[in-house]
């Protein structure tokens, strides 16, 4: 029987076990959200996932949309982002990148010359995001036009290849929390009527070209999505019809064979339940021939449905995030059925070492 701390294939990646760090936004990235020693360090502690997935990090200055996020698009940041990777792995560990653009989840001040943020969409989202000035409402946004979706496409593509040049083990492409990509995929978001807006085949298509461009530049066995078919996340409404959607996007992506499907189960840190979907109708989906890539599953899980989920082959790895925050030796912590130490909550968000690489791990108990 499989177990959650068995190894796993993720394409070209190796998994030691199948505990694996969801991405959590911490907002510690240094002046012009180049990564820092102290991130390295704290990813570092966390080098016993079976892969870690990095703090979702803007593809382009535009696609920021809080306070002191990382980006992977030039140099300097790749440079620093090169510490973090060699970092984890000195430690044994894996990690990829999770390539994002949060269209209109942004504030001007965030924004290149204070401008509009972007999206599907003029209409602004009915959100807070983290500034200088503390959580402020979202800014309203512009609807991009089509001749600029080229370079949205582009800019994906570049940070794959920056997150290879900065050691990372692959990508993960964050389609998922109500950011630009989701915009773009629900009819609750998009009101467009051109190419990109209107049935599925075209609300999809922005998702599909980002997907097939960065496959083409890293390959599939380094390339992962995140999705969140019915998370009402960042005023992300439910879609008309979610299962015929998400259904679609992923029987289009099977035959690119990618190297993971990490799908966000019901409401991002809420209700499993929050809408009906058929998560086991989508898995049937991510498979081509008789190859299929990984399939992670995420939110709420408790150790025992963890266990279960893997054992029972309904998923191959599950991704735990909060919990990867104040324990940073969580597989330990897991096997061996140790208590797990409670999160403070008030430096989940920018700051320094305090509640960010100041949790201990378990004592080791002499041989």
């Amino acid at each position: 029987m499989t177990t959650l701390f068995d190894p796993l294939r993720l394409g070209d990646i190796t998994a030691a076990n199948r505990v694996i760090m969801a991405p959590l936004t911490r907002d510690r990235a240094g002046p012009g959200q180049v990564p820092t020693p102290l991130m390295a360090a704290y990813y570092a502690q966390r080098a016993s996932a079976g892969m870690i997935v990095s703090e979702a990090t803007q593809v382009c200055a535009e696609g920021q949309g809080y306070l002191d996020t990382p980006g992977l698009y030039n140099a300097a940041q790749v440079a620093g982002w090169r510490h973090v990777t060699d970092a984890v792995h000195a430690k044994g560990g894996k990690i990829v990148a999770q390539l994002w653009h949060v269209g209109r989840i942004s504030h001007v001040s965030l924004q290149p010359n204070g401008q509009a943020p972007v999206s599907s969409t003029a209409r602004r989202a009915n959100g807070k995001t983290f500034t200088a000035k503390g959580f402020e409402d979202v800014s309203a946004p512009r609807a991009l036009r089509l001749d600029e979706l080229p370079g949205i496409v582009a800019a994906y593509r570049h940070a794959a290849r920056c997150a290879i040049d900065a050691g990372f083990d692959g990508v993960e492409v964050h389609g998922a929390n109500g950011y630009l990509l989701e915009q773009f995929l629900r009819d609750s978001i998009n009101d467009r009527s051109d190419a990109y807006g209107g049935p599925k085949e075209h609300r999809a298509r922005l998702l599909l070209e980002v997907m097939n461009a960065i496959v083409a530049e890293i390959g599939a066995g380094r390339t992962g999505l995140r999705l969140s078919p019915v998370t009402p996340a960042n005023d992300a409404q439910q879609d008309s019809d979610a299962q015929r959607l998400y259904d679609f996007v992923v029987e289009q992506l099977a035959p690119l064979q990618l190297a993971f499907l990490h799908v966000i189960e019901g409401a991002t840190g809420g209700a499993r339940d929050v809408a009906p979907f058929d998560y086991v109708a989508l898995r049937a989906r991510f498979k081509h021939g008789n190859a299929h890539g990984a399939w992670i599953v995420n939110n709420g899980y408790t150790r025992g449905m963890a266990l279960q989920a893997v054992a029972t082959g309904a998923a191959d790895g599950v991704a735990f995030g909060k919990p990867f925050i104040s324990n940073p030796d969580l597989v330990r912590r897991l096997r061996d059925d140790a208590p797990l130490a409670p999160l403070n909550r008030e430096t989940l968000y920018g700051g320094t070492a305090a509640g960010y690489t100041d949790y201990p791990a378990l004592a080791v108990t002499p041989a």
